[in-house]
């Protein structure tokens, strides 16, 4: 299965080894929610949607900043 999202902002990817004290639990449950092989694929997995995350909500900002945006639906 292809991963979730992908984000390549930068071509020169610098890989660390880091050595984190985790809560297994939430390592385990996010493993199964992001149908993960790996420890490692599940955090690089949630580390993406925390990047793509960030990157949705300062484009909302900048919406809200110019005048907000309408309701297509014209829901009340």
């Amino acid at each position: 299965m292809a991963p979730m999202f992908t984000i390549c902002e930068s071509v020169n990817m610098v890989t660390r080894h880091k050595h984190l004290k985790l809560d297994q639990a939430k390592i385990d449950k996010a493993k199964r929610a992001l149908r993960a092989r790996t420890e490692q694929e599940t955090l690089e997995r949630a580390l993406d949607m925390v990047l793509a995350e960030d990157r949705i909500v300062r484009v909302l900002r900048r919406g809200r900043a110019v005048g907000g945006f309408e309701d297509a639906f014209r829901r009340r």
